[in-house]
């Protein structure tokens, strides 16, 4: 019994958003329970840096207790899901977000990912959302900055 949960556990799924976390980690209601699901190849500003707040709103307004389809690509180091969240009208979370200038595309974990790149090179142009800052510090680089003594 126990293979089979984790056989459907890490397929693609369907749920309702019960939370927000920050602006690329969502709670999706999958086998009972609320599931973490981090955005994969994508990362928003923390909370504490300037648009953190801002892009966990965005994320709110556009999932909060809408029925979202969780495209499963992988598990982070603490175990929750990372994939790609379609949304109700069939547009892409991952690429709205970074779209809107609210999330960087993070190379590291998504290198192949050509849309994620070309909607950033777009927002940054535009000087939309984060890219309004002439330096914006992406979160990867202000918390190792946050954590030092």
């Amino acid at each position: 019994m126990l293979s089979v949960c984790l056989i459907a556990f890490g397929e693609d799924f369907s749920g309702q958003v019960v939370g927000i976390i920050d602006g690329d980690t969502i709670e999706v209601m999958h086998l009972g329970r609320a599931e973490p699901v981090r955005l994969q190849g994508v990362d928003s500003p923390e909370l504490g840096q300037p648009f953190g707040k801002r892009a966990r709103q965005y994320t709110s307004t556009h999932t909060l207790r809408k029925t979202v389809t969780v495209i499963v690509s992988d598990r982070d180091k603490d175990g929750h899901t990372v994939g790609q969240i379609i949304l109700p009208d069939m547009s892409n979370l991952n690429i709205v977000l970074v779209s809107a200038g609210l999330a960087w595309w993070h190379e590291t974990y998504a290198p192949e990912d050509k849309i994620l790149m070309d909607v950033q090179a777009s927002a940054k142009a535009a000087k939309r959302g984060l890219w309004a800052d002439p330096s914006p510090i992406p979160p990867w680089e202000w918390k190792n900055e946050v954590e030092k003594p």
